[in-house]
């Protein structure tokens, strides 16, 4: 069975210890879900990213410290706002288009998640902190809280009763969360998978195109790291599995040109 090569970009431009200490998470939980993790520096240039990128049938945007730049969503920075990573953005933003252009199965978690979600035209809520939720509780909190899950989404589909209980027609996940900002409005056809029944609070989006030959284009973004919670929840396991899985299906797009 081949293993396809998922594009990972390194978290930051600037925070060596996060990177030393996250990357290697997502990688892992790629190559346990049967795929080959692929490291994109964010020093390249754009031509060497693209030929990097290309090579690869998958792509996982993760988590970072940074924020989005809120101007790219028409806002002003809030206060606690951090500051922009600007080689990540960049390097975000060519991988989008690599995945939207071809039709790449598309991972994108946290950080990954809102980057997704504002490339798609969409707007961010920039402290969610005020909130009651505890939605900055951070690597050493195993579950933060539980978001509801809409049965008939993908992500619904890897969400077994077992672990997530259906209430009120969802089905009650329990995540852990290392956020301070999430979806605001949501961006051209994404549709929201899961919320924070709490606060409202949009934890996951899915949603890219349709491509020939009725072909679904795999986009799912997360606002949880289920790369920390392989071993213990089968939905972080099954999320991996689902995107690596379709990483494998995946075939260039025929091109065709007619001449006149």
């Amino acid at each position: 069975m081949t293993r396809p090569r998922i594009a990972i970009p390194i978290p930051t431009s600037n925070d060596f210890s996060y990177n030393q200490q996250s990357w290697p998470e997502y990688a892992v939980a790629v190559e346990r879900a049967g795929g080959e993790p692929i490291e994109i520096p964010l020093s390249s240039t754009p031509a060497e990213t693209a030929r990097l990128v290309s090579s690869c049938q998958g792509i996982l945007l993760p988590g970072s410290p940074a924020d989005v730049n809120p101007q790219k969503y028409g806002q002003e920075a809030d206060p606690a706002t951090a500051p922009t990573d600007l080689p990540r953005e960049n390097v975000d933003e060519l991988l989008l288009q690599e995945a939207h252009n071809l039709y790449k199965p598309l991972l994108c978690i946290c950080y990954g998640t809102q980057i997704l979600n504002v490339w798609r035209g969409g707007t961010l809520i920039q402290d969610v902190t005020v909130l009651p939720v505890n939605h900055a509780a951070g690597r050493s909190v195993a579950i933060a809280h539980s978001v509801a899950v809409a049965p008939q989404s993908i992500l619904g589909s890897l969400t077994q009763p077992v672990e997530a209980p259906e209430v009120d027609d969802f089905l009650r996940l329990p995540i852990n969360s290392s956020h301070h900002q999430a979806i605001g409005i949501p961006g051209d056809g994404l549709k929201v998978a899961a919320r924070c029944p709490q606060d409202g609070v949009i934890e996951a989006v899915e949603g890219g195109q349709s491509p020939e030959f009725g072909k679904d284009h795999f986009v799912l973004g997360v606002q949880w790291h289920p790369e920390r919670s392989y071993d213990t929840s089968p939905a972080s396991a099954a999320i991996f599995t689902r995107f690596v899985d379709e990483a494998r299906k995946w075939l260039p797009r025929t091109i065709s040109t007619s001449v006149a």
